[in-house]
C-alpha cells in the first residue's frame, strides 16, 4: 500500500474486520475504492457480506477490487457478483495503480 501512498492515492488500512465495519469506515472516509486481501481461503463469505452491504447503503459508485490467493473459479464467480477485479499473486502495484486510473471518475493521480 506504501507504492499507492508514493503515487498520491489516500490509503486507509485497517486489519480483518466484518463487512459493517468495512462499510462504515467506508463511509466515514467517503472512499472510492475499497481493497480487500484474503489469503486465507474465507474470502467468498466476506467479499458476500460487503457486496450485500454496499447495495444496502449505496454505495453503487464504490469501486470493489480483491487480491491474493483466490482460485480462477472463484474469481469467476466473484466478478459475477460485481467485485471489479482480483490482482492474484503476481499482480504489480503498477496494475492496481492503472486499474483505479481507469476506473474511477475523477482520478488523474
Amino acid at each position: 500500500m506504501r507504492m499507492l501512498r508514493d503515487r498520491g492515492f489516500e490509503v486507509i488500512f485497517t486489519n480483518f474486520l466484518i463487512a459493517e465495519e468495512i462499510l462504515s469506515s467506508a463511509l466515514q472516509e467517503d472512499v472510492d475504492v475499497i481493497g480487500i486481501s484474503s489469503s486465507s481461503g474465507g474470502h467468498m463469505p466476506v467479499f458476500e457480506d460487503l457486496l450485500a452491504g454496499m447495495r444496502r447503503q449505496g454505495l453503487d459508485d464504490v469501486l470493489l477490487v480483491g487480491g491474493g490467493i483466490i482460485p480462477p473459479r472463484d474469481i469467476r464467480t466473484l466478478k459475477e457478483w460485481g467485485v471489479a477485479e482480483v490482482f492474484r499473486p503476481g499482480s504489480s502495484a503498477e496494475d492496481l495503480i492503472d486499474f483505479i486510473r481507469k476506473n474511477v471518475r475523477g482520478v488523474s493521480l
